[in-house]
C-alpha cells in the first residue's frame, strides 16, 4: 500500500453481499462488516434483524486512495445493488438492508451526492436512487461469523443464489478493477 488508508461505510442490502463485493477490488486494503446509521449502542445481529434499532447492515470499506478513490468505490458500490429500491435488496426489506451511504466528512458527502446526481443526469437506472447519505456516527462491528461469510460458506444457498450472481456481475464489469489472486 503507497497512500494513508481511507474508508467509507457503505450499505447496500445484505452486507455478506457487500463485503463480497468490495473484497474483490484492487486498492482495496479491508472490509468489515458492521451496523450503522441508528440509534442503539451496541446492537445485535438479531437487534438490527427486527428493523427497531434504526442502524443498517453496512460495510466499512478501507482503501488506498492512490490505487482506487472514493468516486470508483461508489461507482462499483451503485453498479453491484439495487439504489432503486426503498429498504429492500431482493427478498430483504426493512430500513436495516436499506440502501446508503454513511460519510465521514463534507468531502465525502459531496463526492456521493455528485456520484448520485451524476448517475440520474445520465439515467443509469429506471427508477429514482433512493440511496440516502448521513453523517456517520458509531460504526459496530458485526459478530465474528459475519466476517468473510461467502468466502467461508461459498455452497450455502442465499451465497449460490444471491451472492454469487452479484459477484460474476462486478468480476465482468470491472474487470480492470479485480484483485489478481496468487
Amino acid at each position: 500500500m503507497s497512500g494513508t488508508p481511507e474508508s467509507i461505510v457503505l450499505g447496500g442490502g445484505c452486507f455478506w453481499c457487500t463485503e463480497a463485493v468490495f473484497k474483490e477490488i484492487t486498492g482495496v486494503v479491508g472490509v468489515e462488516p458492521g451496523y450503522a446509521g441508528g440509534n442503539v449502542p451496541n446492537p445485535t445481529y438479531r437487534m438490527v434483524c427486527t428493523g427497531n434499532t434504526g442502524h443498517a447492515e453496512v460495510v466499512m470499506v478501507k482503501f488506498d486512495p492512490d490505487e482506487i478513490d472514493l468516486k470508483e468505490i461508489l461507482q462499483i458500490f451503485f453498479a453491484t445493488h439495487d439504489p432503486t429500491t426503498l429498504n429492500r435488496q431482493g427478498a430483504d426489506f426493512g430500513t436495516q438492508y436499506r440502501s446508503t451511504i454513511l460519510y465521514r466528512d463534507d468531502a465525502q458527502k459531496k463526492i456521493a451526492e455528485e456520484t448520485i446526481r451524476e448517475l440520474t443526469d445520465s439515467k443509469v437506472f429506471k427508477n429514482p436512487i433512493v440511496t440516502t447519505v448521513e453523517p456517520l456516527g458509531e460504526f459496530y462491528p458485526a459478530e465474528d461469523y459475519h466476517h468473510d461469510y461467502y468466502a467461508k460458506n461459498p455452497l450455502a444457498g442465499y451465497c449460490m443464489m444471491v451472492i454469487s450472481p452479484k459477484v460474476s456481475k462486478l468480476r465482468k464489469k470491472f474487470s480492470d478493477r479485480i484483485k489478481v489472486k496468487n
